[in-house]
């Protein structure tokens, strides 16, 4: 019996996802949670084969609680499976420990398969999303371009990032900067806004 997590923030997609694998003889939904903040504790309780998170979810994103998880239980198997396939999600996944990544408009059968497979040692792409990836690259933001700018996505001035961020106003100034050029935005806004596109926020 493969046991699995689930993680959505969407009861209903949650739902659906777990009525899904559990049609399946050798699959056991054993915990769903709504946010990446559940994903750790619920993962000790239960000791799923196989976590399956979205991206977008409130508390930790699903990156960051793939990589939790992944210190923590490495044996469990990660899918990012979620809405957004950028490619700039794909590489950061991998690099958090996941070891499959499917959208969830494939359909359901490929849903089911990337379970079984990841859970039999292989790892699971989605084909389109890893040419795409291939085609655009890694991310060019470096870590402190990456942080500044995604301080900025909720509209934070440059001296409250500064705080946040325990920088000064310059240096912030100066990686905004930076990204915008490596994004090709003429604003922050629009940097934000590129740099979420391609899945590098």
């Amino acid at each position: 019996m493969i046991r699995v997590l689930l993680a959505d923030d969407q009861a209903m997609v949650r739902g659906a996802l777990a009525t899904v694998l559990g049609l399946e003889a050798d699959i056991e939904v054993v915990a769903q949670v709504g946010s990446g903040d559940e994903v750790l504790q619920r993962a000790k309780e239960t000791a799923p084969d196989v976590a399956l998170l979205d991206v977008q979810m409130p508390g930790k994103d699903g990156l960051e609680a793939a990589a939790e998880l992944h210190g923590a239980l490495p044996l469990c198997r990660i899918i990012i499976c979620t809405t957004f396939g950028r490619p700039g999600y794909l590489s950061r996944a991998m690099a958090a420990g996941a070891v499959g990544f499917v959208v969830k408009d494939a359909p359901p059968e490929q849903l089911v398969d990337a379970v079984r497979r990841v859970h039999g040692g292989l790892r699971v792409v989605d084909p389109a999303l890893a040419a795409e990836s291939l085609a655009t690259g890694a991310s060019p933001l470096t870590g402190r371009e990456h942080d500044v700018l995604r301080a900025a996505k909720d509209g934070r001035t440059v001296a409250d990032i500064a705080r946040g961020l325990h920088l000064s106003e310059g240096t912030v100034r100066n990686h905004l900067s930076a990204a915008m050029g490596k994004t090709g935005a003429r604003t922050r806004a629009e940097a934000v806004r590129l740099a979420e596109e391609h899945g590098w926020l």
